[in-house]
């Protein structure tokens, strides 16, 4: 198992990167459409991309790959053969046998973020860490845990979605019922009801924010004090050794930790002095593919 190939399967964009597992060192990287909700003969398109991607990457090395991960959104079936439940826009991905597909065995399947977190502390900014917690800040709030080495994934694979944690009680409910959740609170999906149309986008409110505008300021800091009792909230529960914050917004880099690390010093509890670290991801967007194939090579070591 010297190479391994790791697929991020997203819902514009597949992308994928080839490994030489033995040292960590990223060989070859490319990206497809997923072209959702379309067909190619009688398979879902996004399969066909996969496939095509999977080979220009196999190209690329030395010899046949003896590992091969996939991640994606949705419930994971517990035996990892595929995504059991996935509504939405890809739909064909529910129940769709990858190792059928591919000819190949295994090929193991696990939700998106639980794979990004994988990959962070495979070779990211929790490298080595057994207790952390994910979270990924964009168009909603996506997260995973694991607790001492563990991947936590729960009774149905559920785990994760921290984003549906309710930091207001009295808010409206979000798209699972979850009332004033933190993904609500501070997901880009929600930015015009929350400065009542002023900005199109989280970026131009930081932006606003980080010249002095007064109203902004106030969206702005409201958010993040929610992500903060969030976050509290989490380490009391989980207690890990850090808490890595990706995606799009985290971006935003100090206008978004700075008063983050503020509002913590206020309402973590740190039993003996104790913070718990909270740190910015390092892979970025292809942190999927890392995760992938670092799943993939454990399931294959058993």
């Amino acid at each position: 198992m010297k190479f391994g190939i790791g697929i991020d399967l997203g819902g514009t964009q597949i992308k994928g990167a080839a490994f030489d597992l033995e040292t960590g060192e990223v060989l070859a990287r490319d990206t497809r459409p997923t072209r959702a909700g379309e067909q190619d003969g009688d398979l879902p398109a996004f399969a066909v991309e996969t496939r095509t991607l999977i080979g220009g990457l196999e190209g690329a090395l030395p010899e046949k790959p003896g590992v091969l991960g996939i991640a994606a959104p949705g419930l994971a079936d517990p035996d990892g053969k595929c995504i059991r439940i996935m509504p939405g826009r890809l739909t064909a991905l529910e129940n769709f046998m990858w190792t059928d597909f591919l000819g190949r065995n295994p090929v193991p399947v696990l939700n998106d973020a639980h794979a990004a977190i994988m990959g962070e502390i495979w070779q990211g900014a929790a490298m080595g860490k057994e207790d952390v917690v994910l979270l990924t800040l964009g168009t909603g709030l996506g997260g995973a845990i694991v607790s001492g080495g563990k991947l936590l994934r729960g009774h149905i694979g559920r785990a994760g979605h921290l984003g549906h944690m309710t930091v207001d009680f009295r808010g409206a409910p979000d798209i699972c019922n979850t009332p004033g959740s933190i993904e609500d609170a501070i997901g880009n999906h929600t930015i015009g009801a929350r400065s009542e149309g002023k900005y199109e986008t989280t970026h131009a409110l930081i932006a606003a924010y980080e010249t002095g505008d007064p109203q902004a300021t106030e969206i702005w800091l409201r958010s993040v004090r929610a992500l903060a009792a969030a976050i509290a909230s989490l380490v009391n529960i989980v207690d890990p050794e850090c808490i890595v914050i990706g995606g799009g917004i985290a971006k935003a880099g100090e206008a978004l930790f700075a008063p983050l690390r503020k509002d913590l010093d206020s309402l973590e509890w740190r039993p003996g002095g104790h913070a718990v670290e909270v740190v910015p991801a390092e892979l970025g967007e292809w942190a999927g593919t890392y995760g992938a194939v670092h799943h993939g090579r454990m399931k294959a070591e058993g």
